[in-house]
């Protein structure tokens, strides 16, 4: 069985940044695994090793749910991660990995430019940032950096926020599952990696939980997000690079 155990190590780093910085593993993940599979597979792949990295941050950070939260924005996620995941088969997977890295370059430079961008608590915020969210996660494999930023005006407590995002990302995971399977993205011979994903999503958050009582989470967003930064160049140069 042939295993690539350096995208297993950058899957394991990707989901401890993900869980202290609070964006989510697949905003690295997927620029990532485009560097070792087709578009299509990476989002498979993703939605099966977020199901597990899900469970596990619901399970460790058990401090209570939002209950608003999870309607007007789990609600809507759950819907639009459907249209996404549908549409990611009508638009060429070329032009989604473009799509991926400007996506990934505009976000990580306003938050790091307007460094005190806030979105009002309301509903109508909450439906509008819910989904935006699923839509960019079913179409482009990652959409918890919007979902954040919604939640984060509603000044959650630590634990709360994360075990409230990881319960709607686990909505949110398990519908596109469904589509992608429908669509064909989930692939046998990738399904070698899947045990390892789940093991990694396990260790990766227990990991991420750890550092993350010592770390202030403000300065470390700002370091996730110069890296999503990074990584939405990368994944710009090496389509140049390609064609």
């Amino acid at each position: 069985m042939n295993i690539n155990f350096m995208f297993l190590l950058l899957a394991l780093i990707a989901e401890i940044i993900g869980t202290i910085g609070g964006f989510g593993s697949s905003v690295f993940f997927v620029p990532i695994g485009n560097f070792y599979f087709d578009f299509h597979s990476v989002l498979g792949l993703t939605a099966l090793f977020h199901l597990s990295s899900n469970i596990s941050k619901i399970f460790l950070f058990k401090k209570g749910l939002n209950k608003f939260l999870l309607l007007y924005i789990g609600a809507p996620s759950v819907i639009f991660v459907i249209i996404g995941g549908y549409l990611s088969k009508v638009f060429n997977s070329v032009w989604l990995e473009v799509a991926l890295g400007i996506f990934l370059i505009l976000l990580s430079s306003l938050f790091l430019i307007r460094k005190k961008l806030e979105v009002s608590p309301t509903k109508k915020n909450s439906l509008i940032g819910g989904s935006l969210s699923g839509f960019t996660a079913g179409l482009l494999g990652t959409g918890g950096a919007v979902r954040g930023l919604t939640m984060a005006a509603f000044n959650l407590e630590k634990s709360v926020f994360i075990a409230t995002s990881a319960f709607i990302d686990f909505m949110v995971d398990t519908t596109r599952t469904i589509v992608y399977f429908q669509n064909g993205y989930i692939h046998d011979h990738d399904l070698k990696y899947v045990p390892f994903l789940f093991v990694i999503g396990l260790l990766g958050s227990y990991i991420g939980k750890r550092i993350l009582v010592y770390i202030p989470q403000s300065k470390f967003k700002r370091i996730s997000l110069g890296l999503i930064l990074f990584i939405g160049l990368a994944t710009l140069a090496n389509f140049i690079w390609a064609n």
